[in-house]
């Protein structure tokens, strides 16, 4: 879930998935002539001055947050969290501004193609990140996808290394931050509810249920298993080559902070939480929020890179979901499958075959087979790319303290330095929700050639700004992973139809949701009504759809990437195919979508029209 919302801790920046296999063409760049080096010159000069700048200012940021810091391997302020204060947020606003102010001081018009892009691409976002301030509480940051209460515990299980005493003393120092932190997310929750933002009745439990599973079991309960901080705490300073007495004084620190600083917290987060539940009401969309109209309406601006309407994009969805039904039917006739579209959807929902069981074993030969698809893909990624991630890829099922309200599935990626892997979680709470046909498609969005691939290369790139590297575009990212579901099939892949048909129930799920997201922040369409449209169009699991409706109402617009950018990587692909004939190369045209790191949508079709004229005139 690199999903690019303004949240107020996960760094979602990081969480966005970036540039693949673009190293050949930065290594092949031809040469300039002494003639060209020396007519460049003072392009050259001010294109040095320019990069500096763009350093110089994603570092002030990331120094800023030191949620950032961790996923980049610095550790600077390994024990601190983010500031949730308004005070913080004025203060980032102010920076953002300064920085324009610099930003525009260059002169772009003695920029070499690399850094005009950049410059281009930076000033953009200080200008979208300034005017989107007014909108700065339309967010909701306690929910069931990325909430402040649940990304705590994740964040040092799975971010948080601990490699010597100094890192477990980090570890500590920020579990005896957490009543701070929560105390400053309940001040930004009540200043939202006097501003009539609160999130809708459904969230509260998932909240109140996820807090609670942080501080159950050992040391929170005398008995049952040790709680998942307690558990990470105790794995991490065991592994350590010191004293048994070090490692005891430092557990010893770890149960003082859990009890004595993190359970309260929690508790009084808990018990604020049920009071908020009470002034919420079931309204779901962002319609009902204040100017919520034209918040969506940008938020979709800002999703899909592009001036659509809620309506275009609405209408989009249904002309999608349309087309999709009807390659389904195909599907069913290849099966031999007597009955409608509809029956063929109740088959697939229900029918044990499709399942593993709901077991222990059934969720490792799930995790199993996963991996397996990922290897079979990565044995093959010389056929359609020119570089491969160096960074590793492993699977793992999503943790049990948050299972319950987590999405089905989502990528976390590795550190630049190379410290960590990068992550494919799969949300095995629900095997009824995790069908077999579907594994295939899943594998290749989240893991390779999609997301992994995407942000361990583009960690790996030189010659890019870090703020490229490490930003991201929401429409360009998850338009990505859908485009990496599909064109494996060109390549022989999805060979059983149940699983070509697993590949077409995902499109026709990022097909639905162009229609629900805007249904629910644009038409008034309530939970309960989005929640059907999914189940009777679509092959999924009611508790499926129940999970992607609780998703939009939370994230605006956020869900709408998907088809939009997949659907604009195809028109281009088609159209540089039109364009070369047998000079096309699909391998070029990846490292062309991919060599620049995320971009807008009209930015990209810029770089691929460049390039279709570069192979023309050769």
């Amino acid at each position: 879930m690199s999903i690019k919302t303004k949240t107020t801790l996960v760094a979602v920046a990081l969480s966005s998935l970036l540039s693949a296999s673009a190293i050949a063409n930065l290594h092949n760049m031809p040469q300039l002539s002494q003639q060209e080096s020396t007519a460049t010159s003072s392009q050259q000069t001010e294109s040095e001055k320019a990069n500096a700048l763009f350093e110089a200012i994603f570092m002030e940021n990331v120094m800023a947050n030191p949620v950032n810091q961790t996923y980049l391997g610095i550790k600077q302020d390994y024990g601190k969290w983010n500031d949730l204060s308004d005070a913080a947020a004025d203060a980032d606003l102010a920076r953002s501004k300064q920085q324009l102010t610099r930003l525009t001081s260059l002169d772009a018009n003695k920029l070499n193609e690399q850094a005009a892009l950049s410059y281009e691409l930076l000033k953009a976002g200080l200008e979208h990140s300034i005017s989107d301030d007014k909108w700065r509480y339309h967010t909701y940051p306690i929910n069931q996808m990325y909430g402040v209460h649940s990304v705590v515990a994740s964040f040092l299980i799975n971010q948080h290394q601990v490699t010597d005493e100094s890192d477990a003393k980090a570890y500590i120092s920020r579990l005896n931050a957490i009543p701070t932190l929560l105390a400053q997310l309940e001040t930004s929750l009540e200043i939202r509810a006097k501003k009539h933002i609160i999130a809708p009745k459904f969230v509260f439990p998932y909240v109140i249920s996820d807090s609670k599973n942080i501080i159950t079991g050992a040391p929170f309960t005398d008995t049952g298993k040790d709680s998942a901080l307690w558990a990470d705490a105790t794995r991490k300073v065991n592994k350590l080559d010191i004293t048994n007495d070090s490692k005891k004084a430092l557990l010893a620190e770890v149960k003082r902070a859990l009890l004595t600083k993190v359970k309260p917290a929690y508790e009084q987060l808990i018990t604020y939480t049920k009071s908020l539940e009470a002034r919420a009401d079931t309204r779901d969309g962002a319609w009902k929020l204040p100017d919520g109209e034209a918040f969506y309406n940008n938020a979709l601006a800002r999703t899909t890179t592009t001036d659509m309407t809620a309506d275009t994009i609405h209408d989009l969805g249904l002309s999608e979901v349309k087309r999709i039904h009807d390659e389904m039917r195909i599907i069913m006739k290849k099966v031999h499958f007597a009955g409608s579209l509809q029956e063929f959807f109740v088959f697939m929902r229900d029918d044990k075959q499709f399942y593993y069981p709901e077991t222990d074993e059934g969720k490792t030969a799930y995790l199993a087979q996963a991996k397996s698809l990922i290897d079979t893909m990565e044995s093959r990624l010389d056929e359609v790319f020119t570089i491969k991630p160096k960074a590793e890829l492993v699977v793992r099922k999503v943790e049990a303290f948050r299972e319950k309200s987590a999405g089905k599935a989502f990528y976390d990626q590795p550190a630049p330095d190379g410290s960590r892997p990068g992550s494919y979680y799969a949300n095995l709470y629900k095997m009824e929700a995790m069908p077999k046909y579907q594994m295939e498609a899943l594998a290749y969005h989240e893991g390779i050639p999609g997301h992994h691939m995407q942000i361990a290369i583009a960690q790996e790139l030189q010659g890019i700004p870090k703020f490229r590297k490490f930003g991201g575009y929401t429409a360009y990212i998850e338009g990505w992973g859908l485009y990496s579901e599909y064109f494996p099939k060109e390549m022989g892949l999805y060979a059983d139809p149940y699983s070509d048909f697993g590949r077409l129930s995902m499109e026709l799920w990022r097909a639905c949701r162009l229609v629900v997201d805007t249904g629910i922040h644009a038409k008034k369409w309530t939970r309960e009504q989005a929640i059907t449209y999914y189940v009777e169009n679509t092959p999924n699991a009611e508790s499926d759809a129940i999970k992607m409706v609780e998703r939009h109402i939370v994230m605006p617009s956020q869900a709408t990437a998907y088809k939009v950018g997949m659907i604009k990587i195809l028109q281009l692909r088609e159209q540089a195919k039109k364009a070369l004939g047998a000079k096309f190369d699909i391998r070029e045209f990846h490292t062309v979508i991919l060599k620049n790191g995320p971009l807008p949508l009209d930015i990209l079709e810029e770089q691929v029209n460049k390039w279709i004229k570069q192979v023309q005139s050769r």
